[in-house]
């Protein structure tokens, strides 16, 4: 039931609709440090780094994961652990090469699981050089960062018999090229070239 009378006051919009913590994000403006962003949909991944500013945030830096596919020949999917490791180290990367240092993770209203993807986008900014403060048992394992998990599934439906399935499951990446099992090797593979470009 809807509140009513005098002294009610109507909740913000962004607020109702499940989109922004006020009261999270009024403390991270308060520290007047800038915000490493990590927000995500079913098949992206987008890194962002913001400085606040009176007339709204201000975007430093801006990492979207289709450009792993774009500029280093990403076969993966955009949405998944390794391609959000490697976002995470494009974004750390170019913020180093700008001249900034540090910053504070902000995931917004994505719950904080241990070993969630959101953290893996910091695990590569923090492999590239950024500092932000964490806490160590956040981090996803480097098996998983690496997909390894995808791998070894895609091995079980192949040992299953399940070709139809299987297909079906990794078509994309079947279609640009790669073999599901052979994910962790093409994620070093792209995670050197991201690297040696910014030698």
């Amino acid at each position: 039931m809807r509140g009513h009378g005098p002294r009610y006051r109507v909740v913000f919009r962004r607020r109702r609709e499940g989109k922004t913590n006020y009261q999270l994000r009024r403390k991270l403006l308060l520290s007047n440090r800038l915000r490493f962003v990590v927000r995500r949909s079913n098949r992206y991944v987008v890194i962002q780094i913001l400085k606040p500013h009176l007339k709204g945030d201000q975007v430093i830096i801006s990492v979207h994961s289709k450009e792993l596919r774009d500029k280093f020949n990403w076969k993966g999917n955009c949405g998944n652990m390794p391609a959000t490791y490697l976002t995470g180290l494009l974004a750390g990367f170019r913020a180093k090469k700008a001249g900034l240092s540090d910053a504070i993770l902000d995931i917004g209203l994505i719950s904080p699981i241990k070993g969630a993807k959101v953290f893996a986008a910091l695990k590569g900014a923090l492999d590239a050089g950024l500092s932000i403060p964490y806490s160590e048992d956040v981090l996803p394992e480097d098996n998983r960062v690496k997909g390894n998990h995808i791998a070894s599934y895609a091995t079980q439906l192949a040992e299953a018999e399940e070709g139809k399935k299987q297909s079906r499951f990794f078509a994309l990446v079947v279609k640009r090229g790669l073999q599901p099992q052979d994910l962790p090797e093409h994620f070093d593979e792209i995670k050197n070239k991201i690297v040696s470009s910014f030698d």
